[in-house]
């Protein structure tokens, strides 16, 4: 009797959180707002301050819109950390360190998709929202810091796509392959919205030896680099999204029920 009630003890203590995680303090609540608006605002900056700049280079980043999305994740994942077990924490670089490897691999060929996300969905699938937003944020946070300034403008966009992800999954979306392709390509739409004012730009449109490809053929046709841009994003996130919710869908009827029974606890 004692060695359950050891047990049980253990895999409490395993399945705890940094606090009380099922209710948020008034302190979360206000970092989280102040987080998404700062995001919102500086969104709204880059529409309206950089049209008309045709090109930037990673070299020449804009200040303002680089603390805007970092300091805004930041904030949201402050926000919102205590609500996730440490269990889920644990995995969160390791889901990030998978999403960089496969977005710089992607992006020195001539694919026009990104793939830099499959984690993050897998883990918005497996835990819920919170956990899927806190895992696109911090991918790009860290892929910033450590090897490519220029995603992290796209912190938002990414945790944006986690967030999106956890609630597919809790509509249900992940149950039929064709459910999660119409969730991946919807989402992908969204995504590709967001992020094209800022690859337009900041950018120049030019994010990938693909993608970038993509935004001159269309400049040629007499598309301006803004039109260009959004249409390239939409189009490849559109496709790059419904693969990747394919993908993940795929590794989820691979992954035992009692693995996904506990991390359900935290949907």
């Amino acid at each position: 009797m004692a060695s359950r009630t050891t047990s049980g003890q253990r895999l409490a203590s395993s399945e705890a959180g940094l606090g009380n995680h099922s209710t948020t303090s008034v302190k979360d609540r206000v970092l989280t707002i102040i987080g998404a608006l700062l995001m919102v605002i500086t969104y709204g900056w880059t529409l309206l301050s950089h049209q008309g700049q045709q090109e930037a280079t990673s070299g020449n980043i804009a200040m303002p819109l680089v603390l805007g999305y970092f300091i805004g994740a930041l904030l949201i994942i402050l926000g919102n950390i205590k609500r996730i077990p440490l269990s889920i924490i644990a995995l969160i670089p390791f889901a990030a360190a998978i999403n960089i490897v496969l977005g710089q691999i992607v992006g020195i060929s001539p694919i026009p998709l990104y793939l830099d996300t499959i984690a993050t969905v897998l883990i918005g699938y497996l835990a819920g929202p919170v956990a899927g937003a806190m895992t696109g944020a911090l991918t790009n946070i860290a892929w910033g810091l450590t090897i490519n300034p220029t995603t992290i403008p796209f912190a938002g966009g990414a945790a944006l796509i986690g967030l999106l992800a956890g609630y597919a999954a809790r509509a249900g979306f992940f149950q039929r392959w064709w459910k999660a392709l119409i969730a991946g390509a919807f989402v992908g739409v969204i995504a590709g919205f967001v992020g094209a004012p800022v690859a337009a730009y900041v950018y120049g449109g030019g994010m990938g030896v693909g993608t970038g490809s993509i935004v001159a053929t269309l400049q040629a046709t007499g598309q301006s680099l803004f039109a260009a841009t959004t249409l390239q994003s939409v189009l490849s996130d559109t496709i790059d999204k419904a693969a990747v919710f394919l993908i993940v869908w795929v590794l989820g009827r691979g992954i035992p029920q009692r693995v996904k029974d506990r991390f359900s606890t935290t949907r």
